[in-house]
């Protein structure tokens, strides 16, 4: 039975992620490589969950129980005997399958190492266990404690039994699993990130001001934001690292990152989190 579940990862999916865990009765182990991110998630969850109760949605009791279940990890080895794992540190490969290495050293051979990556490879971050049969992505979407959708990803080796856990974990959390077949994106990215591309084309090539894209998608395509602004949203940086991993994993040119969403990242421009991207903030 999961009682206790291990994030690593302290940043804007990470606290997220340990949030909603903590709402929903689970004892949290939080751990970031950097001790000053996970002091600022403690306060970005306090904060989230104070807007929770102004709104009439949580009691001040379920605040206070909620942050009581919350834990700093400030080393990975306080993992040690957590029984679940979600991994959510920032989109490099080689970093998580690092990171994955050493959880498959210090947990219960029993416990699913999940990872909240959006885009690379399950199968490839479960060659760096000895369990790849109880690795799985578990892709939340951001922000984590409003947005019910959880994307699972199935890698090669995962096992029926490692995803209905994942699948019943998903809805203890009053969260709707979907499954995904590994391939690059998932279902998620593989469609929006080409379509933000394509926008960022458009605002490149002249076609229309980011303003005129965003309101020609709300007001035509009844969505709720404009690709542009979702992604100042995403960060600029994180579409581009998706779409180069959509690009490298189909070799298809119709994934090439637009010159301008490059340039961007190049100058910093990475959107809300740096205060400047299509919109300044």
């Amino acid at each position: 039975m999961i009682k206790s579940v291990g994030v690593i990862g302290a940043g804007t999916m990470g606290n997220g992620i340990a949030q909603v865990f903590a709402q929903n009765g689970f004892g949290v182990q939080l751990h970031d490589a950097a001790a000053v991110s996970i002091d600022k998630a403690f306060a970005t969850i306090e904060k989230s969950l104070g807007k929770f109760v102004e709104k009439g949605k949580l009691t001040a009791a379920d605040r206070d129980a909620t942050l009581g279940r919350l834990s700093k990890a400030p080393r990975i080895e306080d993992l040690a005997e957590v029984d679940y794992v979600v991994e959510a540190i920032f989109e490099h490969a080689d970093t998580k399958k690092q990171v994955l290495a050493k959880l498959d050293a210090i947990t219960r051979p029993e416990v699913i190492l999940g990872t909240n990556t959006s885009s690379i490879s399950i199968t490839l971050l479960a060659a760096a266990t000895k369990r790849p049969d109880k690795v799985l992505g578990m892709h939340f979407m951001n922000p984590v404690p409003l947005m019910t959708l959880v994307e699972l990803v199935r890698g090669q080796a995962t096992s029926d039994a490692a995803m209905a856990t994942a699948t019943e974990l998903c809805k203890s959390l009053g969260k709707t699993p979907v499954e995904a077949a590994d391939y690059p994106g998932f279902i998620s990215n593989r469609i929006l990130m080409p379509m933000i591309n394509e926008a960022i084309f458009s605002v490149m090539e002249g076609v229309g001001t980011p303003e005129a894209i965003d309101t020609v998608m709300k007001l035509g395509m009844n969505h709720p934001m404009g690709p542009l602004t979702l992604a100042d949203f995403i960060g600029l940086d994180v579409c581009l690292a998706i779409l180069n991993v959509l690009h490298d994993g189909f070799g298809d040119p119709k994934y090439r990152p637009c010159p301008l969403l490059k340039r961007m990242v190049a100058a910093g421009q990475l959107g809300r989190k740096t205060g400047q991207g299509f919109y300044k903030y």
